[in-house]
């Protein structure tokens, strides 16, 4: 236990000393300038010497913005506000203390706020599937979410990377310039439930990459299961006390160029070791929700996912703008998983006017499907406790598919600040047809500092 704590105090003082050398440079000439990659500037240089001896220091805030304009649950209008404060190092060890081919990270990050989607629209009694607020979740703290050292070995070809951080980093990874959740960062995270920790929660783990060409690498990982990293107060937690299992993803990725336009595709599978109860049965094969007894427990869950990512047009010979297109689907065991499958498709054009060449617009649409046996349970429960009605308070919501659509303009405002307003459209929130379908506009805002 002493070792955990001077572990986090140690994060702590790395990180207060990179706040206060941000915050010292701050009046620097070039800060706000539009043209530089933060909005802190470079200090008079003194962030690009740091860069070229190997410190580079993080800091970022991403805000949104969610306001129920029409249906939901609830329509009392009103807005809700969520963000995230960042801050890290990331650390090229060769450079600083001549370790060949080795990187290192440290990176905290603190979430605040609330979410319209929880009390508008969604029934509280069942939630909603996806968010309208991304940002939104895993408690309002201070949370470790990387502390790792990273090697490559035989000219580049294996890669090994070790330490605390999430598997969405390295596996299922998807970039998140959407705000509502279906359309932003690895799926496997949201709908795997329980046992995969996205941002920001981090894990301990180990991935091992191969690469086998210029365009096709496979790698493997294991990522301790750790229920109780979730609590809060145990952002910092580096014991292994509370520890279910592990989480183990293998993926294959091919990055090709496709009429000289970047794409990446990725397919993956993963496993976990911890105990998962079913959805439905008791020990006995029958229906739980009927007889009462303790569900049936089973010694491992799994699923696997498909994600293609690809440019197919550039504007004007600018491979920089054009057309990309983005699909997302993961598939979880029926036995166990809340959700069984999901299946989402993006379309973002970057730079659509010539006057604003690095705005961009894009449009999604997602679909959210709830395991059949979650829903004949909750009719089971309902038959068992006697309530058909779904105003009673004792009604247990049934839950099917619930559909998310964005429609959002990012504005490029400068080279470390883009707002994004968009528009959602949820139909069947929370996959409860008894709801209805929610207009939400958003605002997300990324900066870096």
């Amino acid at each position: 236990m002493k070792k955990k704590h001077v572990n986090a105090r140690l994060i702590c003082q790395v990180s207060a000393a990179a706040a206060l050398v941000l915050a010292g440079n701050a009046m620097a000439a070039d800060a706000f300038s539009s043209d530089s990659k933060w909005m802190t500037g470079d200090w008079g240089g003194e962030r690009t010497k740091l860069i070229e001896q190997g410190i580079d220091i993080k800091a970022d805030y991403v805000g949104e913005m969610g306001a129920n304009l029409h249906g939901g649950y609830d329509d009392d209008k009103t807005g809700r506000y969520s963000d995230q404060f960042g801050l890290g190092v990331a650390l090229d060890l060769q450079k600083l203390w001549g370790w060949d081919n080795t990187q290192a990270k440290i990176q905290l990050t603190n979430r605040n706020g609330y979410n319209i989607s929880n009390d508008r629209v969604g029934d509280p009694r069942a939630g909603t599937l996806s968010s309208s607020q991304e940002v939104y979740g895993r408690g309002h703290m201070v949370r470790l979410t990387q502390l790792w050292i990273q090697h490559q070995f035989f000219d580049n070809k294996l890669d090994v990377k070790a330490g605390y951080f999430g598997e969405g980093e390295d596996f299922n990874t998807f970039p998140c310039d959407f705000q509502n959740l279906a359309f932003c960062g690895s799926q496997v995270g949201n709908w795997a439930t329980n046992i995969w920790y996205n941002w920001p929660v981090s894990q301990a783990a180990i991935r091992v990459k191969y690469n086998i060409n210029d365009e096709l690498y496979a790698q493997i990982g294991a990522y301790n299961q750790n229920p109780s990293q979730l609590e809060h107060g145990n952002g910092f937690k580096l014991s292994g006390s509370g520890t279910k299992g592990t989480v183990l993803p293998v993926e294959l990725v091919w990055s090709p160029k496709v009429n000289s336009l970047p794409g990446e595709y990725r397919v993956g599978y993963y496993k976990s070791t911890a105990d998962a109860d079913d959805v439905r049965e008791d020990v006995n094969g029958f229906d739980a929700a009927t007889t009462g007894d303790d569900y049936k427990s089973h010694n491992s869950k799994s699923g696997y996912w498909f994600v293609a990512q690809q440019q197919l047009t550039s504007h004007n010979g600018d491979a920089t703008r054009g057309l990309n297109i983005a699909a997302n689907a993961t598939f979880h065991d029926k036995d166990t998983n809340f959700i069984d499958n999901y299946q989402s498709v993006m379309f973002v054009y970057k730079g659509p006017f010539d006057a604003r060449p690095k705005d961009d617009i894009g449009i999604g649409a997602a679909r959210i499907h709830v395991n059949k046996d979650v829903k004949r349970n909750a009719e089971l429960l309902n038959a068992a406790n006697g309530v058909s009605d779904y105003d009673n308070a004792a009604f247990s919501p049934i839950r099917e598919t619930e559909y998310n659509y964005e429609l959002n303009y990012g504005i490029h405002v400068t080279n470390w600040l883009t707002v994004r307003p968009n528009l959602q459209y949820i139909t069947h929130p929370g996959g409860v047809d008894e709801v209805d379908n929610a207009l939400v506009a958003g605002l997300k805002i990324q900066s870096t500092f």
